[in-house]
């Protein structure tokens, strides 16, 4: 198996072709040559295309995903901006484990009304202060 046409690697891969097609205008993958209109590339198509998936799901945008491959393509991975991701994400399983936990209370909670109780209170006052991770607007990232 010398090359994959792009209906194959959508197939295997379960990326669409819209998204490979994007995904090589953004530089993030290199087409091997064309048969007919369909482009053609090479099996390291699947490897990198899994790389990219476990970037995004792990928060990185694509210009971020796109710093970790060299320019030959092979990965050049930079340890210290997975660090920092790792942080980032610790940070936000905090924030998401007080909300759970808040939301898992506010429901048992025996109290006849929600403001009456003091862990209700607490948890109001921690919200208010951005304690929870208050969502901040972004700008929307593209996929």
């Amino acid at each position: 198996m010398t090359e994959l046409d792009i209906t194959e690697v959508a197939k295997r891969s379960g990326v669409p072709a819209s998204t490979l097609r994007f995904y090589e205008e953004r530089g993030l993958l290199a087409s091997i040559g064309r048969r007919g209109l369909r482009r053609l590339f090479g099996p390291e198509v699947l490897e990198r295309l899994a790389l990219i998936a476990m970037g995004r799901a792990a928060g990185f945008t694509l210009d971020e995903i796109a710093l970790m491959f060299a320019p030959d393509g092979r990965p050049r991975i930079d340890r210290k901006m997975l660090a920092t991701q790792a942080e980032k994400l610790d940070k936000t399983i905090r924030e998401l484990s007080a909300m759970r936990d808040g939301l898992r209370h506010a429901a048992a909670c025996p109290a006849p009304n929600h403001m009456e109780c003091p862990t209700f209170r607490r948890l109001l006052r921690g919200a208010a202060s951005g304690a929870m991770g208050a969502r901040r607007k972004r700008t929307p990232r593209r996929t």
